[in-house]
Formats: structure tokens, C-alpha cells, sequence
């Protein structure tokens, strides 16, 4: 039986790999999205971290800019921008500017957390925590500027006005389902890190979805990491820089991906621990055959109207196998 239709996308979050440089990280950035492109994917978005060596994309307006540019089709957007970090005023500006260069394909999805450490986040916006708690009426400044009517007001983002950029609410727990739900937007839950709430959080969102003028029904976006190569060996193989990437987030120890390495006894027994394997529910590592049986269960589970897909891995080509096979996939579900 095939599966409702899912749009498919990526989420990127300009990962630097050991070696490489930031220009020949942005190049591959660009390099994955004309590839995706061709794949039939729906967008490409990236997500703002500020303050970590090993994250290209906390420039994410700039990043966003560069990779339309050098696209045609794919919806570019933000994975997201965090909007506390920000007055609302400078991304309208930012993203009325981007939709006017790149009409009909920009996406604003935003996001309440800081994407940093506290001292970042108050280096960024000295009150921060006031805008993070103010999260609805910060959403509401911004969704204002937006609009014609904004004109008569004596604080205008005039290149926003009346441009269409859609705004998506990102979620990693339950707060964020309550406030997209409430303004009928459509819902990306982060379940390629923050499993625990998955589903919970999309109950809340369609028990209390309200149409608006921009939606009628719930739409649901889900994250999930993937690996996939020829064999499951392969992927297996692959999906270590992935495992060391994770496991050092919990050391505190951030690095540079690093090259795919053989399976060690002592790396399967790291990937064992119970904060690692609740990270990682979501990952689906294997040949397409194997993946194919998780992303179809997964989508079973969610009834997610659209995936989008993490792929950390070292080597870009690796990476465009992997969304290649990830692709088909998904055209094959449908």
C-alpha cells in the first residue's frame, strides 16, 4: 500500500568538515542544493547558530541569498531564524528584500531558542530573555510589517510590504505547537534532535489547529536524519562522523565533522548510551532498501505532510549519494 504523498526536503546546517575551509564549505552548500534541485526536492533550508566553529550558517539571511542565486526552482529558506535573536523589524527587511530578489521562493520559518550559548545570545540581543518570553507579540510585530496596511505606520519595513514569505513555527517541544496552532501556520517539529515530544507536540497542533488565511488544514513538517548509501555497511561506515558529531555535543567537546571511520568497539558502546539513542530515534542509517522500511513506518507514525532530512556527512559527494537515494525514496512511497 502506498503511503499519502510527502514533500520531501532538506535542512542544512552548513557543517564545516574537518579540513575545510568556510568558502569551500558555502560552495558545497550550493553544490547539495542544485543537486537537490534535480532531485525533486521542495526546499532548502538553513538553520542560524551562532558561536560554533564547525556551523557555517549563522549569517543565515546572507547564506540564503547566495544559495537562491545560484538556484532556480527550490524554495530557499530558514530552518530557522531564531526571532528573539532579532528584532523583528530587520527581518522583515531582510527576508521582503530576499523575496523581492526571488519571488515565490523564500520560506521564514522561525524559531524561539537562541541557537547559541547564554553569553552569545545576550552578546546578540542584550534582552534576549524578554523577546524569547514575548515570542507571540514578537511574531505579531513581525507578521505586521508584512502587511500593506502597515504603510500609514510611522515604522515601516516598505521592502516587506505586501511581499509573500511564509512564515512555518519551529518546535522542539510542546510551547510552540499551542502558538502555530493558534495562529493556523504550518508546524516543523526538530524530531531529528528533540525526540521525546514528537508526537505529543503534533496532537496539540492538530487537535488545535485554526484555519487562516494562510492555511485551512495542519501541515506538518518532521525532521529526520538519514544516511544512506549502497549498503548498509557503507552507511554504517559513513554515519560515525554523524556519532561523533552527537557524541561531542554531550562532551562538550564541538569539532569539525570528521572523516567516516571503521565501527570501533568503543564507538558502538558510546552510541549506546540512553541520551544518545533518544537523540538519535529518528536517524535512519542503511542502503535505501533498509531506510526505505523506517521512513515509511516513520510517515505511518506522524502522518507528516512533508520530512526534512539532516545528513551530516563528511564528504559532499557521500552527502548528494545519500539525498540522491533518500529522493528516491521517497518518489517511490508515493
Amino acid at each position: 500500500m502506498k503511503t499519502q504523498h510527502t514533500a520531501y526536503s532538506i535542512l542544512d546546517l552548513a557543517l564545516v568538515s574537518q579540513g575545510h575551509s568556510l568558502k569551500q564549505t558555502f560552495n558545497n552548500v550550493l553544490k547539495l542544493a542544485q543537486q537537490a534541485e534535480t532531485f525533486g526536492y521542495t526546499r532548502y533550508w538553513l538553520a542560524e547558530h551562532h558561536n560554533a566553529p564547525n556551523i557555517g550558517s549563522s549569517a543565515t539571511a546572507v547564506l540564503i541569498g547566495y544559495v537562491a542565486q545560484g538556484t532556480n526552482t527550490l524554495r530557499i529558506g530558514s530552518g530557522g531564524i531564531m526571532l528573539p535573536n532579532h528584532s523583528p523589524l530587520i527581518i522583515a527587511e531582510q527576508f521582503g528584500t530576499l523575496a523581492s530578489l526571488y519571488p515565490n521562493r523564500i520560506d521564514l520559518g522561525l524559531g524561539r531558542a537562541p541557537g547559541t550559548d547564554r553569553e552569545t545570545a545576550e552578546a546578540i540581543r542584550s534582552d534576549f530573555m524578554h523577546a524569547a518570553h514575548n515570542f507571540p507579540d514578537e511574531l505579531e510585530k513581525l507578521e505586521t510589517y508584512f502587511t500593506l496596511e502597515n504603510a500609514t505606520s510611522k515604522v515601516r519595513a516598505t521592502v516587506a510590504e505586501g511581499v509573500e514569505v511564509p512564515i512555518y513555527i519551529l518546535g522542539s517541544s510542546t510551547d510552540s505547537a499551542h502558538l502555530a496552532a493558534k495562529k493556523g501556520l504550518p508546524y516543523a517539529f526538530a524530531s531529528h534532535f528533540a525526540t521525546t515530544h514528537l508526537m505529543e507536540a503534533l496532537n496539540i497542533y492538530r487537535n488545535e489547529f485554526q484555519p487562516s488565511e494562510h492555511l485551512k488544514a495542519p501541515y506538518v513538517m518532521a525532521g529526520v536524519n538519514t544516511v544512506i548509501a549502497d549498503t548498509d555497511a557503507e552507511a554504517n561506515q559513513l554515519s560515525t562522523s554523524l556519532y561523533r558529531m552527537i557524541i561531542g555535543i554531550f562532551t562538550g567537546k564541538r569539532d569539525y565533522v570528521q572523516p567516516p571511520t571503521a565501527m570501533t568497539d568503543d564507538l558502538k558502546e558510546l552510541i549506546k548510551h540512553p541520551q544518545v539513542q533518544q537523540m538519535l530515534k529518528y536517524a535512519f542509517v542503511g542502503s535505501k532498501a533498509t531506510v526505505k522500511a523506517q521512513i515509511k513506518a516513520f510517515i505511518e507514525q506522524t502522518q507528516a505532510n512533508e520530512l526534512i532530512a539532516v545528513t551530516n556527512i563528511y564528504d559532499i559527494e557521500d552527502k548528494i549519494q545519500s539525498y540522491k537515494l533518500f529522493a528516491d525514496i521517497m518518489k517511490e512511497l508515493h
